[in-house]
């Protein structure tokens, strides 16, 4: 099976170009925007506090990301030519280091509207799924992250990465970190939970999918296997991910369900849009 060979450029306003990849990105923020504005009775949260919200998740993704994939992933690079960092149109985003940004960012905004950090993340994670799943769609179209070398009857053939038909390991990843992981916490999310479950299911599912779809993926060339002859780098930072995760669902067997510090009704029906 051939690649359907897209073109990265979605459009062009004269000599400015719109790439897929950042309507991605757009598509993913939209999508949380959306989805937050949709139960944010929870947080009591109105709908100023939710654009401000997101604000600080993008933030937190693009600075995160960028800083976490120079961190992870081009060290070296960056020790040549530290300009190299602000070079995004290099490409190089990093989920891990995104998270990371997301998580600080989580945490300003839990500080400055008086949440509890777990209360907001546990309200944050089952909108995430969306824009991973639209990432990796970007990087489908782009040929980035491309698969290893296969025979399975839906491989397919790269044209940056020679006639070897592989895995299309960024479709395996749009199905499980997009669509499986998003209907699994929004479904789950939509009763009352302990603090700290939602987060900690995120964690360890999104850990569990990227561990398994590395054994597929090309590893990075940069770094090529960095343990055993088999270990990526993706998946050396899923297992801190997995254990705090797991962690963080028994922690969470102690707490009573809890969704709101204002005391709203918290029952689905008023808390469904």
């Amino acid at each position: 099976m051939h690649y359907p060979e897209f073109d990265p450029v979605a459009f062009a306003i004269g000599p400015l170009q719109i790439h897929w990849y950042g309507i991605m990105y757009v598509i993913g923020f939209v999508s949380a925007w959306w989805l937050a504005r949709c139960r944010a009775a929870r947080l009591g949260l109105n709908r100023d506090q939710v654009g401000d919200m997101i604000f600080y998740g993008a933030l937190g993704v693009v600075l995160g990301g960028r800083l976490g994939y120079v961190l992870f992933y081009g060290w070296e690079r960056f020790l040549d030519n530290p300009l190299w960092l602000f070079q995004v149109w290099d490409g190089g985003m990093s989920f891990h280091g995104g998270l990371i940004g997301v998580l600080m960012a989580a945490l300003l905004f839990a500080r400055r509207h008086r949440l509890a950090f777990l209360q907001l993340t546990d309200f944050i994670a089952p909108m995430v799924p969306i824009g991973l799943g639209a990432g990796r769609l970007g990087n489908f179209i782009n040929q980035e992250l491309p698969g290893r070398v296969t025979d399975v009857p839906w491989a397919m053939i790269y044209p940056r990465y020679g006639s070897q038909p592989r895995h299309p390991s960024e479709l395996y990843e749009f199905l499980l970190e997009g669509v499986i992981l998003f209907a699994i916490l929004w479904w789950v999310s939509r009763q009352p939970r302990r603090r700290g479950l939602i987060s900690g299911l995120f964690l360890v599912l999104y850990g569990l999918f990227r561990f398994s779809v590395e054994f597929v993926r090309r590893p990075d060339p940069q770094l090529g296997f960095i343990a055993f002859d088999w270990m990526t780098m993706g998946q050396l930072l899923c297992i801190p991910m997995i254990l705090a995760g797991i962690a963080l669902m028994v922690w969470s067997r102690r707490r009573t369900p809890d969704w709101s510090r204002t005391g709203a009704d918290s029952s689905p029906q008023a808390q469904e849009v």
